[in-house]
C-alpha cells in the first residue's frame, strides 16, 4: 500500500531548509509540492511587477531543488488547492502561515473547504520569529511603540526557534499531468525591461545563503555605523530572500547570534525585529496599506501634482540624493533604506504628496515589496503611524546626502551626469557657479534639471500644512 499523499503548499517559504510545514508534510509521507499564484484574491494587492520577476526566478530554483516536482497552479487557490487535495487524494495539506488580511480570510475558508470534505489542514509558523498574538504589553494589547515591542515584548516572550534543516526523507510524488509550467504563470514582464534587473541579483535558496554567509563574514562587523552608508558593505541585501522566503528569520537571527557581537549585533537584530514589528501592526491593523493609523491625518491637505509625482518616480527632481535612490530603485530593484527614507521624506514632506503614491511605487519597484513592511514604514515616514517619526521631522536630502555619502561614490553612481562636480557642489549642483557647471559639463535644466522644489520653502509650507491640519482636528 502506498504511504499517505500530503501537500505542501508553498507560499512566503520558497525553500527546503527551516521550512517547519515541510518538515511536518514529509513526516507524514508523500508530499506533492504546489505553488499557486493567486491574484483572485489578492486584488489590488497582487505582488508588483519587480517582485513577479524575483518570483519567477525564485520558483525556477525551487523547482531544480524540487527534481523537476514542483506543481504551479494560477487562480483562485479558495477553489485549486481543495480541488487538487481531491485530485490526488491527499490526507493533508500543510503550509506556512502568511499575514496579510487577504491571505489569512482566504486560509481560513480554505481550512474549512478542506475540513469538510475530511482532508487535514496543517499551517505552521516558518516566516516569523515570534507571531503577532505572542508579543503583546502587559495588559494584554498589541505594542504600538517599537522599542518596548523589541526589548519587552519579543526578547521577554522567549528564544525564537532553531532553525531546521532540509528533510532528510522527503518523498516526492510526481505532478498531476494538468500541472502549469512557469511560463504560464506570465510573472515576467511582456516588455523585457528586467533584464536590467539581472546583473546585480543571485535568486534562490542556494545562492541567498551564500549571500548570508558572505555577509556574515565580511558585513556585519561594522554594522552599526556602516548600514548607513549608502556606499558601504554593511547592509545584507538580503530582505528579497526573506520576502520570498528563501531565507527564513530565524536563520539570520541564529547566524548573526553566531558570528557578531556587541552593537552590531544588538542593531541586525534589531531590524529583524523592525519587520517582525510591522507584521504585528498588519495582523493588528489590517487597513495598513491604505489608512492612516493616526487618523488625524485623515484631513492632511496633500496635494494631487502628477507632474511632481512623476518627476519623483523617474528620479528627475533635481535633488541628486533623492535622484540616486530612486534610480537605483528602477536599474536594481532595491534601494538602501537610508536613502528609503530620504526619498520617503521628500515625497510626503517637500512635495506634499500622498503618501499612498510612494507605497503603490516601492510596492511596483521592490524585489523585497513585503506589504507589512512596505506599509508601516511609508506611514512611519509620513509620521501617521505607529511609532512614527514626527511630521516635523524634515531629513534634508542635501544634508543626509554630504553626511551618509561623502565622497559621493553613491550618488555619481546614480546620477552619472553629474559625476564631475566637484563635492562641495555635488549635492547642491543649483549653487555651483556657472563655470564649475561648465568644467563639469553640467546645463542645469538641460543635462540635469532644476529642484522641483525649493528644499527650505517646502519644509517651512509642509511644517504650515500640519499645523493647520492639527487645528482643524
Amino acid at each position: 500500500m502506498n504511504e499517505p499523499l500530503s501537500i505542501h503548499w508553498f507560499r512566503q517559504d520558497l525553500r527546503l531548509a527551516d521550512n517547519p510545514a515541510l518538515h511536518r508534510a514529509a513526516a507524514a509521507g508523500r508530499v506533492l509540492p504546489v505553488f499557486v499564484l493567486d491574484d483572485v484574491n489578492a486584488g489590488v494587492l497582487r505582488r508588483g511587477a519587480a517582485s513577479r520577476w524575483w518570483l519567477h526566478h525564485s520558483l525556477a530554483a525551487l523547482d531544480r531543488s524540487l527534481q523537476g516536482r514542483l506543481v504551479l497552479l494560477r487562480g483562485d487557490a479558495l477553489d485549486l488547492v481543495p480541488a487538487l487535495a481531491a485530485q490526488v487524494g491527499a490526507a493533508s495539506v500543510h503550509w506556512n502561515r502568511c499575514y496579510e488580511p487577504w491571505r489569512i480570510a482566504r486560509d481560513t475558508k480554505i481550512k474549512e473547504k478542506l475540513a469538510a470534505h475530511g482532508v487535514a489542514a496543517v499551517s505552521s509558523n516558518g516566516s516569523l520569529l515570534w507571531e503577532p498574538w505572542d508579543v503583546r504589553n502587559a495588559a494584554g494589547h498589541p505594542y504600538q511603540v517599537f522599542t518596548p515591542y523589541f526589548r519587552k515584548g519579543c526578547l521577554g516572550a522567549g528564544a525564537p526557534r532553531l532553525p531546521l534543516p532540509r528533510p532528510e526523507c522527503l518523498a516526492l510524488a510526481a505532478p498531476p499531468a494538468d500541472a502549469l509550467p512557469l511560463a504560464a504563470l506570465e510573472l515576467l514582464p511582456r516588455v523585457r525591461w528586467d533584464t536590467h534587473l539581472e546583473p546585480h541579483w543571485e535568486i534562490g535558496e542556494d545562492a541567498s545563503t551564500q549571500r548570508l554567509a558572505e555577509f556574515l563574514a565580511g558585513g556585519l562587523r561594522g554594522y552599526r555605523e556602516g548600514r548607513d552608508f549608502p556606499a558601504r558593505p554593511h547592509t545584507s541585501r538580503l530582505s528579497p530572500a526573506l520576502h520570498c522566503g528563501e531565507l527564513s528569520p530565524n536563520q539570520l537571527w541564529y547566524g548573526a547570534r553566531a558570528t557578531g557581537e556587541g552593537a552590531d549585533l544588538d542593531h541586525f537584530l534589531s531590524e529583524l525585529a523592525w519587520r517582525e514589528f510591522s507584521y504585528a501592526l498588519l495582523y493588528y491593523h489590517p487597513s495598513l496599506p491604505v489608512a492612516n493609523l493616526q487618523t488625524s491625518f485623515d484631513a492632511f491637505p496633500w496635494r494631487e501634482d502628477a507632474e511632481l509625482l512623476r518627476a519623483w518616480r523617474r528620479g528627475l527632481t533635481g535633488v541628486p540624493f533623492v535622484d540616486a535612490g530612486l534610480r537605483e530603485l528602477w536599474q536594481t530593484g532595491w534601494m538602501h533604506n537610508r536613502v528609503r527614507m530620504v526619498t520617503g521624506s521628500f515625497l510626503v514632506k517637500n512635495l506634499l504628496q500622498d503618501w499612498r503614491h510612494g507605497e503603490a511605487w516601492f510596492r511596483d519597484c521592490l524585489v523585497d515589496a513585503d506589504l507589512a513592511a512596505n506599509s508601516a514604514s511609508w506611514q512611519w515616514v509620513a509620521g501617521c503611524g505607529a511609532d512614527a517619526a514626527p511630521y516635523f521631522r524634515v531629513f534634508n536630502p542635501v544634508l543626509q546626502g554630504r553626511r551618509f555619502d561623502p565622497d559621493g561614490a553613491y550618488t555619481r553612481r546614480f546620477v552619472p551626469e553629474l559625476a564631475a562636480l566637484p563635492d562641495r557642489w555635488l549635492f547642491t549642483p543649483w549653487e555651483a557657479p556657472p563655470k564649475v557647471l561648465q568644467a563639469a559639463g553640467v546645463e542645469l535644466g538641460r543635462s540635469y534639471p532644476q529642484p522641483v522644489e525649493d528644499l527650505a520653502a517646502s519644509r517651512q509650507r509642509a511644517l504650515a500644512a500640519y499645523a493647520e491640519s492639527r487645528r482643524g482636528g
